[in-house]
């Protein structure tokens, strides 16, 4: 009886399994592999939540970013309204236009210099705060990379992997350096 248990707890039980690791040779370990995509999801939705975190802004900032963004709905808006003017009572539209008809020319030209600074320093800023977006995911790019790595090693079931050495650039990038310092 000892020799028959001593084969039944050498093949099926004690610690080691003998024939479950001889069966994952064959078949993967089904929650074994469970564990590790639950965890490749779970790096997946972290990376992903510091990717689209956005910096919380005060009220006023975003008051202004709010009235900043009413002028071109208004002038849009105002073009229809003009449209819909004319033809909803035109000796009133004539009229307004005859007024708009007295306006002097320098006045125009001023009117057109202000509507152009308007748009292109709001073009340019959001142009700015776009590039300076993309500056500071290219400074994560080696975070980025080894996140990635460790995906990879999750995925193939490596465990907690090591930190990938940081990518060794060749060249420097003056001007990309001397923006930084200035910024």
């Amino acid at each position: 009886m000892g020799l028959i248990d001593g084969m039944f707890t050498l093949l099926f039980g004690n610690g080691r399994n003998v024939v479950r690791e001889t069966a994952e040779v064959f078949r993967e370990n089904a929650e074994g592999a469970a564990l590790r995509e639950a965890g490749l999801h779970e790096a997946v939705l972290n990376q992903f939540a510091a990717e689209f975190a956005r910096p919380r802004r005060g009220l006023f900032d975003r008051l202004i970013d709010g009235l900043n963004r009413l002028p071109r709905p208004a002038l849009a808006l105002g073009t229809v309204g003009l449209f819909v003017a004319a033809m909803t009572d035109p000796i009133w539209f004539a009229a307004r236009m005859q007024g708009i008809a007295l306006v002097p020319e320098p006045l125009w030209w001023l009117l057109g210099a202000i509507i152009s600074f308007y748009f292109g320093a709001r073009h340019q800023a959001k142009g700015q705060e776009f590039q300076r977006s993309i500056a500071e995911t290219m400074t994560r790019a080696s975070e980025v990379t080894g996140n990635l790595h460790a995906l990879r090693a999750l995925e193939a079931g490596a465990g907690a992997p090591d930190a990938p050495p940081a990518p060794e650039r060749s060249e420097r990038n003056a001007a990309l350096e001397e923006w930084r310092a200035g910024a």
